[in-house]
């Protein structure tokens, strides 16, 4: 069931090296490519990646320009520490054997909200295949860079299109997080 699947999703970021099968990945890909989009357009583009190295040297650059004093809060997770939480993190990607680079066309009012309807649909796709991920940001930052900028000429990603985030993949290293209690007065219902 749906609800099962959606309560079931955390967001980790501790992962061991086996990679995921390139047809769960083609399958994750596939249930990003079916996200809403605003009026239908299909404007976001995603890019897969299972090779561990290039996947290791995309997320050291998405943490190269990272300002941690643009952080609100502080704590995310004992038992999943995150980039907040634990400044020896030098790979935004934790580790992660595959991700999923999504980008959007500049300049369209809708393209993070798109882009992120994609990362939501590729992690509940990637749960229900047994799969751990997270959603991480920071899509622009990381390929501002000459090599950012080669390695996107080298995909052949249009250049009216900028990264917004990232979808990580592979298998949980350590036990899953339990659920966290949900906060009260965050939904109402108005009649």
């Amino acid at each position: 069931m749906l609800m099962d699947i959606i309560k079931s999703r955390h967001s980790i970021r501790k992962y061991t090296d086996r990679q995921i099968g390139r047809s769960d990945l083609e399958l994750i890909l596939e249930a990003g490519n079916y996200a809403p989009n605003a009026g239908g357009g299909q404007r976001s583009m995603m890019v897969g990646v299972r090779d561990k190295e290039l996947t290791a040297k995309i997320g050291i650059m998405n943490l190269a320009k990272f300002n941690r004093e643009n952080l609100i809060g502080s704590h995310v997770s004992k038992e999943q520490p995150s980039v907040i939480d634990d400044s020896a993190i030098k790979n935004g990607f934790y580790n992660a054997p595959a991700v999923v680079a999504i980008f959007g066309q500049n300049k369209f009012m809708f393209r993070e909200a798109d882009a992120y309807c994609c990362a939501e649909n590729m992690v509940l796709q990637a749960t229900e295949l047994g799969i751990s991920s997270c959603i991480v940001s920071r899509g622009a930052e990381t390929f501002a860079s000459d090599e950012g900028k080669a390695i996107l000429k080298e995909w052949e990603i249009p250049e009216n299109y900028t990264a917004v985030c990232f979808v990580i993949l592979g298998y949980i290293d350590g036990e899953q997080p339990q659920t966290k209690p949900r906060k009260a007065n965050r939904v109402k219902i108005i009649e």
